[in-house]
């Protein structure tokens, strides 16, 4: 069972009925969204899927959650485990069985059904299960029935046709009972269920899986019919943790969020003066990408550094250095991060992107924020996702993450190693998402490597369009003053230029080699829509 922290923040609740049909929400994180807003009420909705994808499990916590959330009873109709068995099984989920049993809002029904039974006694029907599934209702006032699993109760019909009329009579029954149901079902050879018959007669069908590509296990969730609704049709990832199912729709449903005004510093002040003179736009997301070893884990840690020192949150993913790593490794170059973590100010967060799938690292990062309620949250590198899934499904889940983080105003800054064709593939899906792109390089000159830094777009502000040296220091990042010959000069070749202005025989002018340059030192682009 996969224990990944879910995002505890509940996504926006949708109406309750959509249209003319009433919906009962089933409180289940994810699932009333891409439902918009619930399963039928007072219908039967059919949960298909092989052993092991989560059936008894989703239709276990639609109970708890209906009871909880909505004051709505249920009842649970096993035919395989036991009540004991059931109730010990999803303790570890937080959800206390025995306990709604003792306080009359959940009735949990085993039904054993042993062919040589059945054969002793002659014919069977349905006529005992509504006694006995009606009773369980009326005990506790139901709303919400859940049977577990259809085959283990139908397998006592070995005529086709007498099956699928009883079949029928079943769900009639609950519809004439006006309770909202599931009914889970095994996958059959060719068809949905082992009978092909469940998903025509059902009123919802929700088809679930559980597949491993290379080397990832996920479960995936997809609404095959919903009559009368509109509906999310794309296949979702859906997660089983502590706190039960998150259903975790990677793909945006819309662009709606609030904006700020407000200017963030990005740390460094001549960094801040390319960007405007005033930083990056709070609740703006940041992508700083380049080669190996050009800086920009830096970059992240000092923009982490001024929210700290600002009196805000910061959240740090890391998915190649500990944090132990990152806060030693940034001391070498003037940053304290460790007095920000004691203080509860930064939080790092630090694992491999291969100890688990995409739709895991999303829910757990936004359970993470949720928690935390950070500020300001760092992911470095976004590139080291794409040993968790292809480039199409990194892009996707970057997108919900960005949309996620803007929703709550939070300010985002990712980093991305430009290597590889594929890497820069990925780069620029994220790069049409992102507000500010900064491009981070090293040029070889005079036997030398310098660290170049450039503005590549900038969304709602002013911008230069230069192309800047920046040197790491034991006094953090450090941003050089622009000389213009035939190219921008670095390294070696800029501290002779400078020297030569100081002794009067300088050749061109520099651009504000002070500390604090105006924005004119270059040309300035006005921002806006990139």
């Amino acid at each position: 069972m996969n224990t990944e922290a879910p995002h505890s923040e509940k996504r926006p609740a949708l109406p309750a009925e959509f249209g003319s049909l009433p919906k009962a929400p089933t409180g289940i994180d994810g699932l009333d969204e891409v439902t918009e807003g619930g399963l039928p009420r007072g219908r039967p909705t059919l949960i298909c899927g092989p052993a092991g994808c989560g059936k008894t499990l989703l239709g276990l916590e639609f109970l708890v959650r209906g009871i909880t959330e909505h004051g709505e009873n249920g009842v649970f109709v096993a035919f395989e485990e036991t009540r004991e068995d059931l109730i010990a099984n999803v303790e570890s989920l937080g959800f206390d069985l025995a306990q709604l049993e003792a306080d009359g809002q959940l009735a949990i029904d085993h039904v054993s059904i042993e062919p040589t039974e059945i054969e002793q006694s002659g014919e069977w029907d349905l006529e005992g299960l509504f006694i006995r599934l009606g009773a369980s209702i009326d005990a506790v006032g139901a709303d919400r029935v859940v049977i577990d699993t259809i085959e283990n109760l139908f397998g006592a019909f070995p005529d086709k046709a007498t099956l699928r009329a009883e079949l029928r009579r079943l769900f009639r029954w609950l519809k004439d009972r006006g309770v909202t149901a599931i009914i889970t079902g095994e996958r059959g050879d060719g068809s949905l269920t082992r009978h092909g018959i469940e998903e025509y007669v059902s009123d919802c069908v929700i088809v679930l899986d559980h597949r491993v590509s290379e080397e990832t296990s996920t479960r995936r969730l997809r609404i095959l019919k919903y009559r009368g609704s509109l509906h999310g049709t794309n296949e979702y990832p859906f997660l089983i943790h502590r706190g039960g199912i998150t259903v975790v729709p990677i793909t945006s449903l819309g662009i709606e969020h609030d904006v700020s005004g407000e200017r963030l510093s990005m740390g460094v002040a001549r960094l801040d003066e390319m960007l405007g003179g005033r930083g990056v736009l709070r609740g703006s997301s940041i992508l700083v990408s380049g080669t190996a070893g050009t800086g920009k884990s830096t970059i992240a840690a000092q923009f982490c550094d001024a929210a700290c020192r600002r009196g805000e949150r910061a959240l740090y993913f890391a998915f190649e250095e500990s944090e132990a790593q990152i806060v030693r490794n940034m001391a070498s170059v003037g940053m304290d991060l460790g007095q920000w973590v004691e203080q509860g100010l930064l939080k790092f967060t630090c694992v491999r992107p291969s100890l688990a799938g995409l739709e895991a690292h999303l829910s757990s990062m936004q359970a993470l924020v949720a928690e935390f309620n950070p500020s300001v949250v760092v992911i470095d590198p976004i590139s080291d996702l794409l040993t968790a899934g292809a480039s199409r499904d990194v892009s996707a889940m970057l997108t919900r993450q960005v949309d996620f983080l803007k929703v709550r105003g939070v300010t985002a800054l990712f980093t991305s190693l430009d290597q590889h064709l594929q890497l820069e593939e990925a780069n620029h899906q994220i790069a049409a998402l992102i507000d500010v792109w900064l491009l981070v390089a090293t040029q070889k000159a005079n036997g030398e490597r310098n660290r170049s830094l450039s503005v590549l777009k900038a969304r709602g502000m002013a911008h230069s369009n230069q192309i800047r040296e920046f040197l790491l220091t034991e006094r953090g990042i450090e941003i050089a003053g622009i000389h213009r010959f035939e190219e921008v000069l670095t390294g070696s070749a800029r501290i002779a230029q400078e020297e030569a202005h100081r002794r009067g025989n300088g050749g061109p002018a520099e651009a504000s080699p002070g500390p604090a340059p105006e924005l004119v030192a270059g040309v300035p682009r006005a921002g806006g829509a990139q």
